[in-house]
């Protein structure tokens, strides 16, 4: 069923957007147009966030695993120790590096006068389940490890992705709260992939997914990731984050997401869990906005989710 619709008209460019639909065979040429699309999009930075200092490093990974990329943006702050965003890129688990979220991540370390860490975890389906995770919490290890050396402040972190990064940091938020070794303060989940049933062998309302990121994509994705235990009833721990058993005892978080988003339903089901396990959680479901609705700057959405956001994270990380 069409949705065209009840698309917001500022995101009729990002709508007609045409790309290769993405399957297994496909997957080589989509991650090599997404790096291209990253580094046009870095090239629209100002003055104001060029200021924003980046570092490559490389920090041990899990056991038997290789090292783990990250860049780290550093804005010019008053702060002594400024606290710290682990943060996770998109790509439904199989595309992407860092890079894809740079503008993103130099406005956000701007905004909020904090150091973002931007994890190059490995991807599906050369590392399944769960390396993407373990990668992800070697990053965060690191940073609270080595809080001192990075200029932060290691009581102050807070882990955030968008779309398959925000599935990646709401399991990094089960994963800390399981092993209790590092106290995370906060998740910002941006239109969050968090459960491989969608579109798989539960479907999405009738007029969700028709853009940018479709039942048949979310598939791809979840199949790459997880194999054969796509959509089985199981319960996982960490990946995908909606079948953890209980959402008890995570930090606050932050939900946003489009009402044309694949992913609306399980967003919304999991901030209701959040809610019930007493998770302070808020969320903002924005009317025609199809998934990614926060690349189009210019657009209502775009600009109130950002400022929302900001404010979310600001108010956790007491700046």
């Amino acid at each position: 069923m069409s949705s065209r619709h009840l698309l917001d008209p500022a995101y009729q460019l990002l709508a007609d957007t045409t790309l290769p639909p993405l399957t297994h065979d496909t997957l080589h040429s989509r991650r090599v147009l997404a790096v291209q699309l990253a580094a046009q999009r870095s090239q629209t930075a100002s003055r104001e966030l060029d200021a924003v200092r980046v570092a490559e490093r490389f920090v041990r990974g899990p056991a038997g695993a290789p090292y783990v990329r990250v860049l780290v943006y550093t804005p010019d702050v008053d702060a002594i120790l400024p606290p710290v965003l682990v943060h996770m890129h998109g790509g439904g688990l199989v595309m992407g590096t860092p890079e894809a979220a740079d503008l993103r991540n130099r406005r956000l370390a701007v905004d909020v006068g904090c150091v973002v860490v931007s994890v190059d975890y490995r991807l599906a389906p050369e590392t399944r389940f769960c390396g993407a995770v373990e990668d992800c919490y070697a990053a965060l290890k690191w940073v609270h490890g080595n809080a001192d050396a990075i200029g932060v402040d290691r009581a102050k972190i807070a882990v955030g992705g968008e779309s398959a990064g925000g599935g990646l940091a709401a399991a990094l938020a089960l994963l800390a709260r399981d092993r209790n070794e590092i106290p995370v303060q906060f998740q910002l989940l941006t239109y969050p992939m968090l459960d491989d049933r969608t579109g798989s062998t539960v479907d999405a309302h009738p007029y969700a997914g028709e853009f940018v990121w479709s039942s048949a994509s979310n598939r791809v994705g979840w199949s790459a990731a997880l194999g054969d235990e796509l959509g089985i009833n199981r319960m996982s721990t960490y990946l995908p984050p909606a079948r953890a058993e209980s959402l008890a005892g995570l930090p606050a978080a932050f939900i946003a997401v489009g009402t044309l988003d694949l992913f609306v339903e399980e967003n919304l089901a999991y901030a209701n869990r959040l809610i019930a396990a007493g998770v302070p959680t808020e969320l903002h479901v924005y009317p025609g906005a199809p998934h990614g609705f926060d690349a189009v700057g210019g657009a209502d959405a775009a600009k109130h989710c950002r400022q929302a956001s900001t404010a979310a994270l600001c108010r956790a990380l007491g700046r």
